[in-house]
């Protein structure tokens, strides 16, 4: 499925011009990245005048930001199911995937929701849909590591740092490189046993 399947969502009869051009711009950075996010190119492919976009997005920023907001509603999405069941090691286990595989599935979309240069989140709706999903992290933290106290955001922190650095790297092709893993689930495990400690038999 590709990634304006997953991740662009608003289309219908009554759509308007506001949803479609960030249908247009979830398009756009699923099929060029985000190099190609101009409010022109996005205003062109939506056929409407370069000027358009401008009374729903006076700035570039906030057009992003929309676009960006679906990427993290796509993710939470996806976080959600697959944390739906099992103790925390194994909900942060299948979380970690959930979050490898949308980096490695939607990799242009990823690129721009980690691009704080580029958005705004303050206002704009991203902390509103970027927060909770760390917080669920946190949660799950604390749950499988309950000695770590107030420091779980710490810990949460640092695991998600190296699941970030996992995913671009892996996508990237270096880390296969380097590690001469066939797969993302070894190093899953060497990250959560590194911020867990190891597994309890």
């Amino acid at each position: 499925m590709s990634e304006d399947e997953t991740v662009g969502t608003d289309k219908g009869p009554d759509a308007g011009l506001r949803a479609r051009l960030v249908d247009v711009g979830v398009e756009l950075l699923a099929a060029e990245g985000v190099q190609a996010l101009t409010l022109r190119e996005i205003a062109r492919r939506a056929g409407v005048s370069h000027g358009a976009p401008r009374r729903y997005f006076p700035t570039h920023v906030e057009l992003l930001s929309a676009i960006a907001r679906r990427g993290f509603a796509a993710l939470a999405a996806e976080v959600e199911r697959a944390t739906a069941e099992g103790d925390a090691r194994t909900r942060l286990k299948a979380l970690s995937r959930a979050y490898l595989g949308f980096a490695a599935d939607h990799r242009g979309m990823f690129e721009l929701m980690f691009r704080h240069d580029l958005l705004e989140s303050d206002g704009l709706g991203l902390r509103e849909t970027s927060l909770p999903l760390f917080d669920v992290l946190v949660g799950l933290v604390a749950e499988a590591r309950p000695a770590s106290g107030a420091g779980a955001r710490i810990t949460a922190g640092s695991l998600w740092a190296n699941l970030h650095g996992i995913a671009q790297l892996w996508g990237w092709g270096s880390l296969r490189l380097a590690s001469g893993a066939a797969d993302v689930e070894p190093l899953i495990e060497a990250a959560l046993n590194a911020h867990l400690g190891a597994e309890r038999a």
